[in-house]
């Protein structure tokens, strides 16, 4: 049995997201106490920037033209694409940031999703079982003055549920940065509500992702 867990913060000792995905990976472990967790942490081993084109541009090449850099970013890609599709589930860690999706995932999904095993249509991950873990500094809920402004949470869910077919679920944790930006300073209660409604789910979702893989196996 294995979990794969990412983390995207570039935060590590202070983020929300990883806090919320202890509490996911903790259900995990619980019920499955003998199960690795294969971690991918892309704060401490970002993906390099020019991987992508690498690999992109290495497709089109047969491989006895490919360059050393061709050949190393798709050599890349297959390991990032083994390291989701052999685990028995899935936890994923994304803060908001500046209002768009962390470019560490972006470049990692950009990469592994060249492998021909996760491109568009493919089947190898469908119905998995997985997590979504997303902190955002603010609120931008329906109703809220910057209502719209998260463009990360939707793509997300688009190329996870969508794009590779995982069976998600979302945990989102709204105002981190109360307590942080004094200008937050009023909604200091509804943070620590919505604080406490994310880590209930958070631990609810880590059960839930257990006990489907649980069941499956057997």
């Amino acid at each position: 049995m294995t979990l794969f867990r990412l983390d995207a913060s570039i935060l590590p000792a202070s983020s929300a997201s990883r806090a919320l995905a202890d509490l996911v990976e903790a259900e995990w472990t619980a019920s499955h106490p003998d199960s690795t967790v294969t971690r991918r942490d892309l704060a401490a081993d970002p993906v390099p920037a020019t991987a992508w084109a690498d690999a992109v541009t290495g497709g089109f090449a047969g491989e006895e033209h490919r360059t050393p850099a061709q050949n190393d970013a798709r050599a890349l890609a297959a390991a990032l694409a083994d390291e989701v599709i052999d685990a028995d589930a899935l936890l994923f860690a994304v803060p908001l940031y500046n209002y768009g999706v962390s470019q560490h995932f972006k470049t990692w999904f950009d990469l592994a999703a060249t492998d021909p095993r996760l491109g568009i249509g493919s089947t190898a991950l469908r119905g998995k079982p997985a997590t979504l873990v997303t902190v955002l500094g603010g609120n931008y809920a329906p109703g809220t003055p910057k209502e719209g402004w998260d463009h990360s949470t939707g793509w997300l869910r688009r190329v996870l549920e969508d794009v590779w077919g995982l069976d998600l679920r979302v945990v989102q944790r709204p105002f981190t940065l109360v307590g942080v930006n004094p200008a937050l300073d009023a909604f200091t209660d509804a943070a620590q509500e919505l604080k406490a409604d994310a880590e209930n789910k958070a631990v609810a979702y880590g059960r839930e992702i257990a006990a489907l893989r649980g069941s499956r196996v057997a």
